[in-house]
């Protein structure tokens, strides 16, 4: 029997890294898919400059957040709780969002799709958007 036993503890001693190593990916997987949820978000679409410098709470005009997007600006969802939403592509390398958020520019929309917050910044990779009714 302690021959046995002494097999036993080996073969658990070279098994012991990848069972930790799995225990280890799990943890991370889970803190990776904590960080985003599904939710749903109501705002306006405006130049992200006007939102963070001027501190404006809607838009001054659609022309002005179409110019300001053309110019390159990136556009972002001032929600109304006054919270900032940087629109994200969950691919990498990632895409700009200024072409699928420039019809709704200087509007108020409706938005679904996975928030994720990090250092009190929050972006949204965007599911579904259309102008509020």
């Amino acid at each position: 029997m302690p021959a046995k036993e002494a097999v036993l503890k080996i073969r658990f001693q070279r098994l012991l890294p990848f069972v930790c190593f799995a225990v280890f990916l799990a943890g991370a997987w889970q803190l990776a898919t904590a960080d985003s949820q599904p939710a749903t978000i109501k705002g306006y679409v405006l130049d992200s400059a006007c939102a963070f410098t001027k501190n404006i709470k809607k838009p001054v005009s659609t022309e002005c957040a179409i110019a300001c997007a053309k110019a390159g600006s990136p556009m972002v969802i001032l929600a109304d709780d006054g919270s900032i939403y940087w629109p994200i592509s969950d691919s990498t390398p990632a895409q700009g969002q200024n072409d699928r958020l420039m019809p709704f520019a200087g509007q108020r929309v409706v938005v679904t799709g996975k928030i994720y917050r990090r250092s009190g910044s929050r972006a949204i990779v965007i599911a579904t958007i259309q102008p509020e009714k």
